[in-house]
């Protein structure tokens, strides 16, 4: 549905803006054009879960992919060092999205990815496929610093959590399609796939315009105004008052200079300490755990469901899950939806634990509540993906100004990452019950911090946000 957007009425002319209210605009272009950008995340979604079809053919004594089957040590370290690319991956990210665009900078990261499906493609040993998911690590890094960052660029204040949103909803089918077509196919069907993904984004997004942000950053009004017009489907007269308003934030955050030590004071640092605990919490909910414990669970609940079967049916739970939050966030709120996916992934883990703990102790229990362990999943999976996995990421976008960005953001996507590694390698030696309890405390910290710190930013214009953090209340327009 057509809609008009919201503008500072004293800040353009009554020409323009009796032009911005007659040209409704098309609102689907920039749903359109954050969908080909986030193909990219769909991309390192296929990657980061290419382990699981393929760690089984990578140790069978029959196949021929290595020149000797790997080790179940081998294959941990393989899925723990894209973790380490993708701690360095932001830095990338962040220099090239202020130095050549947004959107080159979503380009590059094609560069990192190509490369690791490369050396996938051709295999000789364990060092290519470690090599490998380095480099698919520094691309997944550069992505989840860029595509935030341009997507938010790119949207009205009306919808710009849902495009936020798209990060989580797209890796997800990243994930369903390497869990689908990775059992059934050859090694190296999987890796042509991988690289057609990556080539399908690259000449796609190639036609897709920068952000009006960074024309602006870069004194280029004109590209700017262009580029907006395309972005929304009206004429240069149509988006002049939208573009003064964005003209007149950049020009503010121009007059400031800023380095990595300014991300550390003032109202910068709100915005990056409660960016940096939204990453924690979302590490810290446990997901990788769950997804790493996926096989037991369904094996603790007396399911004959075949491993492969039940990675597809968690991995369809979550794309269906996905797909809520970009239709009601913009509608219901970032804390809202953040609180109710930490209640949800608290019980889910809390649950857990108490199923895992009780068959520790080998209680006689277990028998009787069996149900419990795909019922706490489902559970899980369905509230991480309506809050604690897609909005971190839609409200980092949203807190960091213009000027601060490029420095603040790297730092806190790396934060995540690093956390990400952490859990990977040192979970497993951490008994179940353990871990899950920690992991549903560490969710009720989340749903208590959702509701005490961070702001609510729907509908909210950038500098209006920006005067929230700073405590400035502004003064209601007659």
């Amino acid at each position: 549905m057509d809609r008009s957007y919201s503008y500072d009425p004293v800040s353009t002319g009554a020409v323009n803006q009796q032009a911005h209210r007659m040209e409704a605009g098309q609102l689907w272009r920039q749903y359109i054009i954050a969908g080909i950008a986030n193909i990219a995340i769909a991309s390192t979604g296929y990657s980061m879960g290419w382990t699981s079809p393929i760690n089984g053919k990578l140790s069978d004594n029959t196949t021929d992919i290595l020149d000797k089957p790997a080790t179940a040590d081998e294959l941990a370290w393989m899925g723990s060092v894209l973790n380490i690319g993708a701690i360095l991956g932001p830095f990338v990210g962040g220099y090239l999205a202020g130095r050549i665009g947004r959107k080159w900078g979503l380009l590059s990261s094609a560069v990192p990815l190509l490369l690791g499906w490369i050396l996938v493609a051709t295999v000789e040993n364990m060092a290519f496929l470690y090599a490998a998911r380095i480099f698919w690590g520094v691309g997944v890094g550069m992505l989840f610093t860029i595509s935030p960052m341009y997507c938010a660029e790119i949207a009205t204040n009306e919808s710009r959590g849902a495009l936020g949103s798209f990060l989580q909803l797209f890796i997800t089918l990243g994930y369903i399609l390497v869990y689908g077509i990775g059992p059934s196919t050859t090694y190296m069907n999987v890796a042509y796939v991988g690289i057609a993904f990556v080539a399908v984004f690259a000449v796609g997004f190639f036609f897709m315009p920068e952000t009006p942000t960074y024309h602006l950053l870069k004194g280029d009004r004109e590209a700017a105004a262009s580029c907006l017009s395309t972005i929304r489907g009206r004429s240069r007269a149509g988006v002049e008052a939208e573009l003064s308003l964005i003209e007149s934030d950049v020009k503010a955050s121009m007059e400031k200079t800023a380095t990595v030590m300014d991300v550390f004071q003032g109202s910068n640092f709100k915005a990056f300490y409660i960016s940096c605990a939204l990453v924690f919490f979302q590490q810290f909910s446990g997901i990788n755990a769950v997804l790493f414990y996926m096989t037991d669970i369904f094996e603790s609940s007396g399911s004959d469901l075949q491993p492969a079967i039940a990675t597809i049916i968690i991995g369809a739970v979550q794309v269906v899950a996905s797909c809520i939050t970009p239709v009601v966030v913009d509608r219901l709120g970032r804390r809202l939806l953040l609180m109710v996916s930490a209640c949800g992934t608290a019980i889910g883990a809390i649950l857990l634990g108490m199923f895992f703990l009780l068959k520790h102790n080998e209680s006689e229990v277990v028998a009787s509540i069996s149900f419990l362990p795909i019922l706490s999943l489902v559970l899980f999976i369905v509230t991480y993906c309506w809050g604690l996995g897609p909005l971190p990421w839609a409200v980092m976008s949203e807190l960091f100004p213009i000027e601060v960005k490029a420095a603040a953001s790297p730092i806190a996507t790396a934060f995540c990452w690093l956390l990400s590694f952490l859990i990977t390698k040192f979970f497993p030696s951490l008994d179940r019950h353990v871990g899950f309890l920690m992991f549903g405390g560490c969710c009720v910290a989340a749903f208590a911090f959702s509701l005490l710190v961070v702001p609510e930013t729907k509908g909210k214009s950038f500098s209006e946000i920006q005067d929230m953090l700073a405590g400035k209340k502004r003064q209601e327009k007659a």
